[in-house]
């Protein structure tokens, strides 16, 4: 396609204020995903001593509140991906705002308080309709800072605003122990209460609003964005190339940009010539052969590295324990405390890290590289963790610094690596009209590979239904197949993800069919655009 000036401006834009306000906006959304997400594993902690002090709380209904939310993310990212590129941009991202933060109040308002059964479903509704609004959230954010960016810096500023889950997880993780300490120190310490039954439990009533304030508080960041998200204005590209009115495009841009108004009548006459939209529809031939490699692979890997990501999560919260006493003997408010300190202290020294390390590097090595380079030293660590696992704990330490720093290494990597580098490739790839659905499928069949993960290895790690802790040579296992899944992401990459870095959106688009990363970079080399 011809390439219209305002495009091209947009491209060779210096960075300006407005690119660091789109960050932020778009970036609060994502925060308040991972918060929403990763909240789950200490509330059900509390949940489980509220309600199942006697029984344990059940593998089936654990890996079922763990899985709900993901799929609703799922589906949320292909219904709210294709409303994208069909309605806008800018008037779906509010929706999916809106029913983020309506769902965070449902989830802290779960009704009943004392029949258990009520209170599981009421809160696996709110969170399914929570995960829709996350799951829009995910292709829309990444589109529209794609959009908004110039090529130069694209990858460093979409980056920029994924790593913005990394902040949500480590303030959940500070939300939780902040209320667990008001909660535990309101209640001046006497956390062993009598029941009806007249036994004893470790969850004094008031915890059942503790859990919930804590869910209701990740409405908060989300709400604050809103007026300022529908301040923004539709992107040039969405407006250019899809509603095929150059004109407002430009208009836009220079209301928020420096952006010459010069343009407009050089890229009126443009706006005349060109056909509205190509003529190939989604999944017709002609898509598959031009974009159907580049489905799979952004797709493929993005199932792969979820699959690892969040079953490395989920064992977190279950390998280490930093209490001196068993789960049975501390209050509820401590058992939470004592997960929400673990990923804590791993977000701040590991993942954190690892997203901004991809800010750094992105648009200097390049995403297939560090792409490549994530999957490869994640499946060593895993190797290196999980083959002498029984070792690491032959003592029966309740924590092992040094594989506690291996742990550690896997987020690192994972976020200086796949799990971002996933975030942005599909945000490039695909033309401006199937841009947003195309990411919100490769993200959907991410999130159907962090279903398989939790829930798969969370049954496959127990002993039996009512086991706390994780058997020792399952865990081992499991360490050496997600170092598998590993490899297979980064053969996945090698053989089939195309390099995007330095190129304008509509270049990436114009270029046919997958080739590897070495075919890249000699293309790079021998005929540099």
């Amino acid at each position: 396609m011809p390439a219209l000036r305002v495009l091209s401006s947009l491209d060779a834009a210096r960075i300006q204020w407005y690119h660091f306000k789109a960050i932020i906006v778009a970036g609060m959304g994502l925060f308040t995903d991972a918060y929403d997400l990763f909240c789950i594993a200490p509330i059900m902690k509390m949940i489980s001593q509220i309600y199942y002090h006697k029984d344990s709380i059940g593998t089936a209904l654990l890996s079922t509140s763990y899985a709900i939310a993901l799929l609703g993310t799922a589906l949320g990212q292909i219904i709210f991906g294709y409303l994208g590129d069909r309605v806008g941009r800018r008037k779906v991202y509010g929706l999916c705002l809106l029913i983020m933060v309506f769902s965070s109040f449902g989830c802290g308002f779960s009704v009943c308080t004392t029949r258990r059964s009520c209170v599981m479903v009421s809160l696996g509704f709110f969170r399914f309709v929570l995960g829709l609004g996350i799951g829009g959230d995910y292709p829309l954010s990444a589109t529209i800072m794609s959009e908004f960016a110039n090529k130069r810096t694209r990858g460093a500023f979409i980056a920029a605003v994924f790593s913005m889950q990394g902040l949500g997880i480590l303030m959940s993780s500070a939300v939780t122990m902040v209320v667990c300490v008001a909660f535990k120190n309101v209640g001046g310490g006497s956390l062993e209460k009598t029941n009806a039954a007249g036994s004893e439990t470790l969850a004094p009533p008031e915890s059942d609003i503790a859990w919930r304030l804590i869910l209701m508080i990740g409405a908060i960041p989300a709400a604050l964005t809103f007026y300022w998200r529908m301040l923004m204005p539709e992107t040039a590209r969405y407006t250019a190339l899809v509603e095929n009115n150059v004109v407002q495009a430009a208009k836009d841009m220079q209301r928020v940009m420096s952006v010459s108004m010069t343009q407009i009548d050089e890229d009126s006459s443009l706006e005349l010539q060109q056909s509205p939209r190509s003529s190939y529809k989604l999944f017709s031939r002609r898509f598959l052969s031009r974009h159907g490699c580049d489905l799979f692979a952004a797709s493929a890997n993005w199932f792969l590295v979820d699959v690892v990501f969040y079953t490395s999560n989920l064992l977190l919260s279950q390998i280490f324990n930093f209490s001196n006493k068993s789960i049975n003997s501390t209050s509820v408010y401590d058992s939470a405390f004592e997960v929400a300190k673990v990923a804590a202290i791993v977000a701040a020294c590991s993942t954190i890290p690892g997203y901004w390390f991809t800010v750094y590097f992105i648009d200097r090595i390049g995403r297939v590289k560090i792409q490549m380079m994530g999957f490869f030293l994640m499946a060593v660590v895993y190797l290196v963790a999980g083959i002498p696992y029984s070792w690491y704990w032959s003592k029966h330490e309740k924590t092992n610094k040094g594989f506690m720093v291996l742990y550690g290494l896997i987020f690192f990597f994972s976020n200086f690596g796949p799990n971002t580098t996933t975030f942005i490739i599909p945000a490039e790839l695909f033309p401006a009209r199937f841009r947003s659905t195309c990411h919100g499928i490769s993200g959907a069949a991410g999130k159907f590979g962090a279903i398989v993960g939790t829930v798969g290895f969370l049954w496959a790690t127990k002993h039996h239904e009512d086991d706390v802790f994780l058997d020792v040579k399952r865990v081992r296992i499991a360490f050496l197949i997600l170092g598998g899944v590993c490899i297979a992401g980064m053969i996945v990459t090698y053989f089939f993800t195309r390099e995007t870095m330095g190129r304008s959106l509509e270049e990436n688009e114009d270029e046919i069919g997958c080739t590897t990363s070495a075919e890249s970079s000699s293309a790079n080399v021998l005929f540099p655009r």
